[in-house]
């Protein structure tokens, strides 16, 4: 049975309503005014409320907007005596599901009560879809490191306070945000990323909060920051270690006043959005240093999540290696004793990203239905217990029975692995050599796991 609130000043409105959905087999619940209705909704399960605009110590629109910040999956109907199409917009756009005029029509109210009811039961059926499609459920593995960094998703997704993820790359720090996203009341709506480390430090604060026409010379027209783009859902700040002195400042301001200005603009703009960041830097030694400001990160670290690296979870290895082999459309090979022993100890420095590049190895490049430790070591890439110094060759008929889209990616990995390697994992020297911007070059680097602490170790 649905829960229904009305809050009204009029008892005369609240009788009628409640006597009309109450023959509709409602549970009902009155309230005379707004901060009453709040308090209610603290102590009561409800479905959707009735509100009215004009209210004693609190008014209406004010009420709607702690309605949708406190229980965003509620749908409110606004309810007016004195009601103009300006106020209807604002109160639409405050997130509103529907504005009706007193006196009150039989007919209508009960039309929008079951709109707004078969809007919430979709939507709850959708958050219970996405949350089966979770990347929570993508977080392979049965190791206790693995189970715990799960039940910190579900404690964390159930509030909005800030989430610092750490671990080194490769590991899934953006996987384990997605996940929290994806659990969370804020599911509906958007997931944004702001990679810190791909971004100039010229550009980080346009990118960040926006920026008006003419406020700098490529400013050709206006533009939305991330803080917009991402309200109502998660702006997720990866890399943020990597973030300039004065970018953090101006993040800091914002969590202390839910308030952005776009570069070149005066207007102030409300946000409403949860950050999670991650980094793979030790930021407690980065403040000690002056690289990283301490009380940003207190306001970030509320709840550390630390992502293990794959040489702490050797347990998963196996089934990584079959969820991702399935992802390539076939089954894992027999993998004999020393190799399955290679597989184990091997220390992954590549982590999880590692894992997934020679699960594409073999999908690509081995033929035959078992794996020796010969065959493994080939393309893991390593002689003597050490990569090898030259990027992995792929034979020309391999790519020729390959999509067109599929044998580009994997020459232009191997491409980046060598020039990578060529230029000492030096970002700026390697952009530089294959004429590259070192943003766009950083985001292949990621996409294809190449790190430079794997190419350090040769």
């Amino acid at each position: 049975m649905a829960a229904i609130l009305i809050i009204d000043d009029e008892p005369g409105i609240r009788q009628a309503l409640a006597s009309i959905l109450e023959d509709e087999k409602y549970r009902v619940f009155c309230a005379e005014d707004a901060l009453a209705g709040l308090e209610l909704l603290n102590r009561e399960r409800v479905d959707m409320v009735f509100l009215d605009v004009l209210l004693p110590r609190l008014g209406g629109l004010e009420a709607l907007e702690r309605i949708r910040t406190g229980w965003p999956g509620l749908e409110v109907v606004m309810i007016s005596g004195h009601a103009n199409i300006d106020m209807a917009v604002r109160a639409v756009k405050g997130g509103a599901f529907d504005f009706l005029e007193k006196p009150l029509s039989l007919e209508k109210v009960l039309t929008v009560c079951r709109n707004a009811l078969a809007i919430r039961k979709l939507r709850e059926e959708n958050r219970s879809l996405r949350k089966s499609a979770s990347p929570q459920n993508s977080i392979i593995g049965t190791s206790a490191a693995i189970n715990g960094i799960r039940e910190l998703i579900t404690q964390a997704a159930a509030s909005d306070v800030r989430i610092l993820i750490t671990g080194e790359n490769g590991t899934g720090k953006e996987l384990v945000a997605k996940a929290i996203h994806m659990e969370s009341s804020r599911a509906d709506c958007p997931f944004v990323e702001v990679n810190c480390a791909a971004i100039p430090e010229t550009l980080i604060e346009s990118e960040l909060f926006g920026h008006e026409k003419g406020a700098f010379t490529d400013a050709v027209s206006s533009r939305r920051g991330r803080f917009e783009l991402a309200r109502g859902g998660t702006l997720f700040l990866d890399e943020i270690g990597d973030m300039s002195l004065s970018a953090q400042a101006k993040v800091l301001r914002v969590i202390q006043e839910q308030k952005i200005e776009r570069l070149g603009g005066e207007k102030t703009i409300e946000t409403d959005v949860r950050i999670v960041a991650a980094t793979n830097k030790n930021l407690e030694k980065a403040c000690e240093e002056g690289r990283f400001r301490e009380d940003l990160y207190f306001r970030l670290n509320v709840i550390p999540i630390q992502v293990p690296p794959l040489r702490e979870r050797h347990s998963d290895i196996p089934l990584l290696l079959c969820h991702f082999l399935k992802n390539h459309g076939m089954e894992q090979p027999v993998l004999e004793d020393d190799a399955r022993e290679l597989l184990l100890s091997h220390d992954w420095p590549g982590n999880v990203r590692e894992l997934r590049n020679l699960a594409e190895r073999i999908a690509v490049m081995h033929t035959g239905s078992s794996i020796d430790a010969h065959a493994l070591e080939e393309l893991l890439n390593i002689s003597d217990g050490r990569k090898s110094a030259v990027p992995l060759p792929v034979l020309p008929e391999k790519l020729l029975e390959l999509s067109l889209n599929k044998a580009k990616e994997l020459f232009e990995k191997h491409y980046l692995e060598f020039h990578f390697f060529r230029n000492s994992g030096i970002i700026s020297k390697t952009a530089e050599a294959i004429e590259i911007y070192p943003g766009n070059l950083y985001a292949k680097l990621k996409k294809y796991g190449i790190t430079a602490q794997v190419i350090k170790e040769t």
